[in-house]
């Protein structure tokens, strides 16, 4: 019985614990604005530029970069398409699969919906959470992903930060700080960070204003019905009423 009342109390106590010891990882909020086709095209540049050199978007085409206000001419010359790649072909990685899982010893992930297995607030804060740390083959660590596989490719514009640990309250908060700058001021880089995160969001699902327009075009068109019926309503009942 002594043990029954144990677990029992276990199994109440549980909730309050996950409450009592939230998640020490802080995210910062990423500025997504999925209006802004602008930050969206630099995005999207960078992305191209940077992403795809490991990484794949299977279920992203270039010709879906005219939703953000590109033109066939602007995708062309703008985007550097690989060899034998159309602008309706998805989004290859130009590394290949297995090269790339001998070189980091795994293979990167597909990125088409990234933003929505990992949120926009965590892919803001990692991509700018990277630091030096000569004990990992790629000479690169990451504070809110320890270990990772994926070296700093964005480290010429951010330049290089180390890891410090300090004392808060009694628990141990990692930061990182720059002690190296690169092409970039921190203020420009996270603008540039918030401009990949914000076309990295739009690649997740592409038609995602489009969806909102439409609900709220329903919702109008909801609206106006109710008033018909409300008032047709009215009209059959006034002789009872």
């Amino acid at each position: 019985m002594n043990a029954i009342k144990k677990l029992w109390m276990l199994a109440l106590l549980l909730p309050a614990m996950a409450i009592a010891n939230p998640a020490e990882e802080h995210l910062d909020k990423a500025p997504v604005d999925l209006k802004d086709k602008v930050s969206l095209q630099r995005g999207a540049k960078l992305f191209t530029s940077y992403c795809l050199s490991c990484h794949s978007a299977s279920y992203m085409r270039y010709n879906r970069l005219r939703d953000i206000g590109m033109t066939e001419e602007q995708i062309k010359k703008e985007i550097v398409l690989p060899e034998g790649v159309k602008l309706g072909s998805t989004m290859p990685a130009a590394m290949d699969k297995e090269a790339a899982k001998q070189v980091y010893g795994v293979a990167p992930p597909d990125l088409s919906v990234i933003s929505r297995s990992r949120s926009p607030d965590w892919l803001y804060t990692y991509l700018r959470s990277f630091y030096v740390d000569s004990s990992r083959p790629s000479g690169w660590n990451n504070a809110i992903f320890p270990n990772v596989g994926m070296p700093h490719v964005l480290a010429d514009m951010q330049g290089e930060q180390e890891l410090r640990i300090e004392k808060y309250e009694g628990a141990e908060v990692k930061k990182v700080s720059l002690v190296k700058p690169g092409s970039m001021k921190p203020a420009e880089y996270d603008a540039a960070v918030a401009d990949l995160v914000n076309y990295l969001v739009f690649m997740g699902e592409p038609a995602k204003l489009v969806r909102y327009d439409l609900g709220l075009i329903v919702l109008g068109f909801l609206f106006v019905l109710f008033v018909l019926v409300f008032a047709l309503k009215r009209e059959y009942w006034k002789d009872i009423h």
